[in-house]
């Protein structure tokens, strides 16, 4: 199968279309790509490959170390104008990205695309410094190559950017969940203070009455305890 190129050759910087709506976008394929990762298990040959590349000598190098590790779906972009709605269009599992001669803006651009896409990516670079380094590994890069560009390391490389996306991915949603957890808590908190004081009642019976109305609707206890703060907000 031959690679699937998207656009022409391209010395532009104006790497990422910043519009709202590709940002919104790339952040729904980002849940999109983590509810088909967390089905069923996805053999390498079936995730979607996305190169990014400008030089076509180092292009062919990386498609060809790609499919010879089997991976059949590989989709080449040499075309940097408006990268980010190219990936959102292309919706691909990982993103490998190798930047010949990358001067500071274009890869802090890299960086930023890979904070908003939500997908495992592999950055091939000749050259880079400490900084550049750990902004690559403070914005999600799962695997950061500096001066090695040979096919045979390509699929350690996807490998290693999959598994460290997973485990990042991991780690960010049980963040999430913890300040989840601790807001609806504060809400279910201030809930009750606003029954004890109105009603009259002690904090165990204000929960009780709480859960005993998310039950009877068929809710979430949160969902009547902000129910009663807006109420209570209206009233004033």
């Amino acid at each position: 199968m031959g690679a699937s190129y998207c656009g022409a050759e391209s010395g532009s910087n104006a790497l990422i279309s910043r519009t709202p709506r590709a940002v919104c976008r790339a952040l729904q394929v980002g849940w999109a790509w983590h509810n088909r990762c967390t089905g069923p298990v996805m053999t390498d040959g079936a995730l979607r490959i996305l190169l990014v590349d400008q030089n076509m000598t180092r292009a062919s190098i990386l498609e060809e170390g790609l499919r010879e590790a089997g991976y059949t779906s590989v989709t080449v972009v040499r075309d940097m104008q408006n990268l980010l709605r190219r990936i959102v269009d292309e919706d691909p599992d990982v993103i490998c990205i190798d930047l010949e001669n990358p001067n500071r803006d274009v890869l802090e651009q890299m960086f930023q695309m890979s904070r908003v896409v939500r997908r495992p990516v592999a950055m091939f670079v000749d050259r880079s410094d400490s900084d550049m380094i750990r902004a690559a590994v403070e914005s999600g890069v799962g695997a950061y190559v500096v001066d090695g560009l040979k096919k045979e390391r390509v699929k350690a490389v996807v490998d290693m950017a999959v598994s460290r996306f997973k485990a990042f991915n991991d780690l960010r949603e049980e963040l999430d969940q913890a300040k989840q957890a601790l807001g609806d808590r504060k809400v279910v908190e201030r809930a009750k203070g606003i029954l004890m004081k109105e009603r009259g009642l002690t904090e165990e019976a204000a929960y009780a009455l709480l859960r005993k109305a998310a039950m009877s609707d068929n809710k979430r206890v949160v969902e009547i305890a902000q129910a009663v703060i807006t109420a209570a907000g209206l009233l004033r």
